[in-house]
């Protein structure tokens, strides 16, 4: 494992810093950087700037259009695209490919590989339900083949942004075997009959979230991914690429750049109560970098065509106990200030008002609603407790 970057990654670096400077929006950053809303526009209009450029894909291989960069030069330009304020790129994205690249028909390659990289399809993922979310194998959504179509009937749950969405992944039960052998991948079109989307409302009052019903859609049998009862063989290839995309280094070091910049003011007098700040943003910067450490230890086996394996539950735990760690420090580092929880704070154009007793800043008054947010990321792509069990059985044979 090398800890440091050679000359050809550190060009490499310089040239995605100098793309970003010219290509990304000075009022795309300013909303990324004050933690306002970003809508289905704005992530469109960035993911095809990036395919203009050849790099809306990092992942992808070239032969199916990609830039066909190693895991190092992912991890850059992930992380630059962090530090340069860029919007995050759409995870649905990063899922949905590799597993049509790997599993799909050439039909279903096709039909959907060209309109991603241009995001014309929005897809969503429908892998949670209300009584598996954490135990994905006791999933109950179930799809009855009649012929050439299938026949879904179920709810998913905590869906993400379901509400923009053409296309869903989905996992669904078409055998009443054992769990995980009786699980197929399927491809719904969310806007065939019978599909209902209603939102849930998150802890910092916004919609991001869904509730989808599935009530007697039909989904042709070509729509189905690989093998039927092989479902869950894709889903933990699927995992492993989300838990690996959110070893989120860049966003760690972004946030920590947050909490620098809200500090600031107060150590130009520091209270005793202010060092202690300084103290565990110190910290957190150290455990970042042991973080990266470990990411690059990944790296360095992927790039020699092994697998993550434990490793990309060991990164997810870390990396979303460290970006709640950040988020509370950056909570504390604003004061009372940053205290209100103002939903309104996250919105374009919003201003504090000549009322307010202090000038406050966009970004202070969201900062309450990113903490409330930032709650939920130890839960998504599996929750800590369950990426302890799949550490004890993978490393420890428990």
């Amino acid at each position: 494992m090398e800890l440091f970057e050679n000359a050809f990654e550190r060009a490499f670096r310089a040239e995605i810093r100098h793309f970003l400077a010219a290509e990304l929006p000075g009022s795309l950053k300013k909303k990324v950087m004050e933690f306002q809303r970003l809508e289905r526009a704005d992530f469109v209009l960035w993911h095809n700037t990036l395919a203009d450029h050849g790099f809306a894909g990092p992942a992808w291989p070239k032969e199916y259009g990609g830039p066909g960069w190693n895991a190092m030069q992912r991890k850059i330009f992930d992380e630059e695209c962090f530090l340069a304020g860029a919007p995050r790129l759409i995870p649905h994205v990063n899922m949905i490919c590799p597993v049509l690249q790997r599993y799909g028909s050439e039909a279903q390659k096709e039909r959907f590989l060209s309109r991603i990289w241009r995001l014309k399809d929005w897809w969503c993922q429908g892998y949670s339900e209300p009584g598996a979310g954490s135990d994905l194998a006791s999933l109950q959504t179930r799809a009855e083949r009649r012929g050439d179509v299938y026949v879904v009937n179920g709810q998913k749950t905590w869906t993400t942004w379901a509400h923009w969405a053409d296309w869903m992944f989905c996992l669904v039960r078409t055998d009443s075997g054992k769990p995980q052998a009786s699980i197929s991948f399927l491809l719904i079109d969310m806007k065939a009959p019978g599909v209902t989307v209603r939102p849930i409302i998150s802890t910092d009052g916004v919609h991001d979230l869904n509730d989808v019903f599935l009530d007697d859609v039909e989904v042709p049998v070509s729509m189905r991914v690989g093998e039927e009862n092989h479902g869950w063989t894709i889903a933990k290839y699927l995992l492993t690429h989300e838990r690996t995309d959110l070893a989120g280094v860049g966003l760690c070091k972004r946030f920590l750049h947050f909490a620098k910049q809200v500090l600031a003011p107060r150590m130009e007098a520091p209270e005793p109560a202010d060092l202690r700040l300084r103290d565990r943003l110190r910290e957190l910067e150290l455990d970042v970098k042991a973080h990266e450490w470990t990411v690059l230890r990944v790296i360095s086996a992927d790039d020699h065509g092994e697998s993550a394996g434990a490793a990309a539950s060991i990164l997810k735990i870390r990396s979303t106990e460290l970006q709640q760690a950040i988020t509370a420090l950056m909570l504390d580092c604003g004061g009372p200030q940053s205290l209100r929880h103002l939903r309104q704070a996250r919105e374009v154009a919003w201003e504090s008002g000549p009322g307010a007793v202090l000038p406050v800043s966009a970004m202070q008054h969201a900062l309450a609603a990113h903490y409330l947010d930032w709650r939920k990321v130890t839960i998504f792509g599996g929750t800590t407790e369950v990426q302890k069990n799949i550490i004890s059985k993978t490393v420890l044979g428990l």
